[in-house]
């Protein structure tokens, strides 16, 4: 009997470890959701698509932040994002803006562009 119960828990230790960290999807591909994004920018490296579920993410946040900086830097345009002096690295900005996207789960579901410019209007807002 304890044989068999050892068996069994030898076996819970090899897989509770694969549950817990799920493998990025296909799907978290698609970027519908900013749970997909999260997913993204958190794969450990032990995920075999790691490497292109970082650049994803990085390519991802970075593309829009630089569009939407382009659309704020016209003589009347105005932006809503204050970086503090020094800027922090983009490894750090990405780092924090990931952090408050787990902190705000009711935006899990929501397009994560749009998550991506709540968090960065809260963390970094302009003084008025």
């Amino acid at each position: 009997m304890t044989l068999k119960i050892s068996k069994w828990l030898l076996l819970a230790g090899v897989f509770v470890p694969i549950i817990a960290n799920a493998a990025v999807t296909e799907e978290d591909f698609k970027a519908k959701t900013t749970q997909n994004l999260v997913n993204l920018c958190t794969a450990t490296e032990t995920d075999p698509q790691y490497k292109e579920a970082i650049h994803f993410c990085h390519g991802y946040l970075v593309g829009a932040y630089h569009y939407h900086h382009a659309e704020k830097t016209g003589p009347d345009s105005k932006t809503e994002i204050c970086f503090p002096d020094p800027r922090p690295t983009r490894n750090a900005a990405i780092a924090k803006v990931i952090t408050w996207m787990q902190q705000h789960p009711e935006y899990l579901n929501e397009p994560p562009v749009e998550t991506e410019f709540r968090a960065l209007m809260d963390i970094w807002p302009c003084k008025k």
